[in-house]
């Protein structure tokens, strides 16, 4: 269900609107659309791994900046030319881009594509593995993480038996390819090369 408003809004007419409600919206073909709110466990992983990344991006000096729940514009939707966005659980901002919105008066929001989004799997997993995966490619965002800590997905994407998996997809020639993690296996990430994670470890934040 779309919230109603008297004209469709524009990114940055959406960022500051508020309903009075408290919940969390996207913007779809212009309209806000009501996302559900996260679970504990889900908010915990988001929460404990943000923070991690956040502190492997100071200890290395890396030229990110890790932040939650933050919107991404994704464009116009090319049927009727309004404006979209997802409100991603982590981007990965540029810490150029990061400190150039500092100095503005707008509201922190990925106005270009980021290099890194990651999205923690619940269940409408579908919309991770399916919609995201192709919105975050043609925005040409450079990783997409999918965080399945409770083996939500389907066996198309997570194989059989069905178990905790992270998806690393890179962007290679305009294209995401696909890599699985699970258990010990440590992340490999072109964005964070020097990352000492593994998939069991981060699965564990959910605990």
């Amino acid at each position: 269900m779309f919230a109603t408003v008297p004209e469709p809004l524009t990114f940055e007419a959406f960022l500051v609107w508020d309903d009075g409600t408290g919940r969390s919206f996207e913007l779809r073909d212009g309209c806000p659309m009501p996302i559900t709110e996260p679970t504990a466990k889900h908010e915990d992983l988001i929460q404990r791994l943000c923070a991690y990344l956040d502190h492997h991006c100071v200890e290395q000096d890396c030229p990110f900046v890790p932040r939650q729940s933050k919107q991404i514009r994704l464009g116009n939707n090319p049927t009727t030319g309004r404006e979209e966005s997802r409100k991603a659980d982590i981007v990965v901002f540029a810490k150029s881009e990061w400190e150039r919105m500092r100095q503005s008066s707008m509201s922190a929001a990925a106005y270009f594509p980021p290099p890194l989004v990651i999205e923690v799997v619940s269940t409408n997993w579908a919309d991770d593995y399916d919609t995201k995966f192709l919105e975050y490619e043609a925005l040409g965002i450079s990783e997409y993480w999918i965080v399945d800590y409770g083996a939500f997905g389907g066996i198309r994407y997570i194989g059989k038996p069905k178990q905790p998996t992270i998806t690393v997809n890179r962007l290679i020639d305009g294209e995401y390819q696909s890599e699985l993690f699970r258990g010990d296996e440590r992340i490999r990430s072109t964005i964070f090369p020097n990352l000492e994670l593994t998939a069991a470890q981060i699965f564990a934040m959910a605990d």
